[in-house]
């Protein structure tokens, strides 16, 4: 077992991780009983916004020949029940026109809702990780949990909590594409802190020229590089010119600088300590 895994075992409980999972489990079989398909209802924090269709018909057409093999996770709702896991075999039933399902009913609060749909699809591999990011600033800001206790209950480390998380500063554009799968996350990692113009510009070079995370990682600094630099002076032609006559009259270079509320400065650069007092003697008259 690796330690990532028994890290979720903790944060879950072992009994909580048992039911999760498509794998045939004697524990959540011996705790199932079949639960009318019209009494449940989707879950509130299901962090999963894409189903594939072909998945979805392939697993329906196996329900329609076996039935549903392995029970679904609810949690009680007044006089009905609210889904928790297994929304793939919930939706295949229904279209498979299933009147019952197995299920295991556990009696669970939000965050717990919340962090064992989370688990089920990581499990699966089937979160982006803008998915993931959203269901993660989802447990700070409405459950109060701090980035360590997310890392601690999801068993990731902080810094992989953190820059999941960090992903949400970019556009809506380059989210979309993380969750069409067209970037990663590590593309769309080195485009967080770039202007959104300049982000959504490298992402779609890069999908169109298929750039690995380090090609994406080496374009993103020269992005960032560029845009930190000072942008360049625009001088008044009058300006100009007597920057020039006021170099020649002096014998150093001369720099002026005007503002829009017309106020200004005057810069003059000299080299060694002699040339600054020339200026001085000639300014003295």
């Amino acid at each position: 077992m690796n330690m990532q895994n028994s890290q979720k075992k903790r944060g879950l409980g072992k009994g909580l991780n048992a039911l999760l999972g498509d794998a045939p489990n004697p524990e959540k079989l011996s705790q199932a009983s079949r639960i009318p398909i019209s009494q449940i209802r989707p879950n509130r924090f299901q962090p999963r916004s894409r189903f594939s269709e072909d998945e979805l018909a392939t697993l329906t057409a196996s329900v329609r020949k076996d039935g549903v093999l392995m029970p679904i996770l609810l949690r009680p709702n007044g006089a009905d029940y609210e889904l928790i896991a297994g929304e793939r075999r919930w939706r295949a039933a229904q279209a498979a026109g299933l009147l019952e399902i197995p299920a295991v009913v556990r009696d669970v609060d939000d965050l717990q809702a919340l962090e064992l749909a989370v688990v089920e699809n990581e499990q699966r591999d089937d979160l982006t990780a803008i998915e993931s990011a959203r269901a993660y600033q989802l447990m700070i800001s409405e459950f109060g949990c701090t980035q360590q206790h997310v890392a601690e209950r999801m068993g990731k480390s902080r810094t992989q909590v953190t820059n999941l998380i960090r992903l949400l500063q970019l556009s809506q554009k380059i989210q979309r594409m993380v969750e069409r799968r067209e970037l990663d996350m590590g593309h769309a990692r080195a485009l967080v802190g770039l202007p959104a113009k300049d982000a959504e510009r490298l992402a779609a070079q890069c999908v169109e020229g298929g750039w690995s995370a380090r090609q994406m990682e080496m374009h993103a600094r020269k992005a960032r590089s560029s845009s930190s630099k000072p942008a360049p002076l625009t001088v008044d032609a009058d300006v100009a010119a007597l920057q020039d006559d006021l170099t020649r009259r002096l014998g150093l270079m001369v720099e002026i600088r005007c503002r829009k509320n017309g106020s200004g400065e005057m810069r003059i650069k000299y080299a060694q300590a002699a040339e600054l007092d020339t200026v001085l003697n000639r300014l003295r008259g």
